[in-house]
């Protein structure tokens, strides 16, 4: 991608900016002016800087199969974090050697499905944006939430480790076992706040399935630590269009999907795919209001007109844009069914 092109802001994807918009430069770097070009080659193109990209991606805690490098600002500029220095912003570049389609998509994917979640339906999201290397292409930036702003750590657990799962009692999948009911109710159990955080867990399940998010799995949610002491959601994070790299990617992320102990509601069971009676089912399961159920399902359930505006002016080519527009279209679609007209 020729750089010199950039039309939208590379955070909030505003038009009329060639870099970083004012409002992103203070969503992502607290107002200091940063430049959305990188020092330094993509990994592949420079055998030294793509051997420094290994050993810096071995410093990171961060769970996920996907390529990450740890990054700090220094006059201006973002660099690659030396041997023991703590970086603040994680980089996740287009993957070497990927297992799936359409690699070169994934940053401008990930990027536009986060600013969406924040965006259009106030989802809490990692702040993120794309940043590009020296030879034009873009890279995927977020920075870290699990340090508080005086630079200490704060304490934060996925849910893999919340339900106890792990590869050597669950096997090498055991992040994608379960539910998104068992996550409820482990919730339950840490979460005084429960009524409220339930809701915020309710809209992210929604969210992954109206943007084809097949790979919200166990590690991709967390809770973390307030100041004082309570745990709560920790901020939306890896979300991004699973479909355009994984053809044929399941419905959700959890072997058993929605619900615990091998249940599908009737309306599964006839129409083969999650509508309005499946989210409405989990929220009566989970303890949610009723009149708050149906006043999260309006809001997802209704086409959004600022979501297809910021798909068009995203970064992904024409061809992924017009992917992602179809499939967000047809999952608007599944959802708007109810097979127990409860709507």
């Amino acid at each position: 991608m020729n750089t010199f092109e950039i039309k939208y802001c590379p955070c909030t994807l505003a038009e009329g900016f060639d870099t970083y918009s004012p409002a992103g430069l203070r969503l992502l770097f607290d107002r200091k002016r940063i430049s959305h070009l990188l020092d330094f080659d993509a990994p592949g193109k420079d055998k030294e800087i793509a051997e420094r990209l290994r050993q810096n991606s071995k410093t990171i805690s961060i769970s996920g199969a996907q390529f990450k490098q740890s990054l700090v600002i220094e006059k201006g500029k973002l660099r690659l974090t030396e041997p023991g220095e703590s970086g603040k912003y994680i980089l996740k570049p287009i993957p070497l050697r990927p297992p799936f389609d359409n690699e070169n998509e994934l940053p401008a994917n990930e990027h536009l499905t986060m600013q969406i979640a924040r965006q259009v339906y106030g989802i809490q999201t990692a702040e993120c944006a794309l940043v590009f290397f020296t030879n034009g292409e873009p890279a995927y930036i977020t920075r870290r939430f699990d340090y508080a702003p005086n630079g200490s750590k704060i304490a934060q657990e996925d849910f893999a480790s919340l339900t106890g799962r792990t590869k050597v009692n669950d096997g090498e999948n055991y992040r994608h076992s379960g539910s998104y009911e068992d996550v409820a109710k482990c919730m339950k159990m840490y979460v005084p706040a429960y009524a409220v955080e339930i809701e915020k867990l309710f809209e992210r399940i929604i969210f992954n399935y109206l943007f084809c998010n097949g790979d919200a799995h166990l590690k991709n949610f967390s809770l973390r630590q307030t100041p004082s002491g309570d745990y709560i959601l920790s901020p939306a994070y890896d979300l991004l269009n699973t479909l355009l790299h994984i053809p044929g990617d399941s419905f959700f992320a959890l072997t058993d999907g929605l619900f615990a102990n091998d249940y599908y509601t009737e309306s599964f069971q006839v129409l083969g795919f999650y509508a309005y009676d499946d989210f409405y089912e989990f929220g009566v399961k989970t303890g949610m209001l009723e009149k708050r159920i149906k006043l999260i399902l309006n809001k997802y359930r209704t086409k959004n007109e600022f979501t297809l505006k910021l798909i068009t002016t995203s970064f992904l080519s024409p061809e992924a844009k017009e992917f992602y527009i179809h499939h967000y279209l047809d999952r608007l679609s599944m959802l708007n069914n109810s097979f127990m007209k409860r709507i």
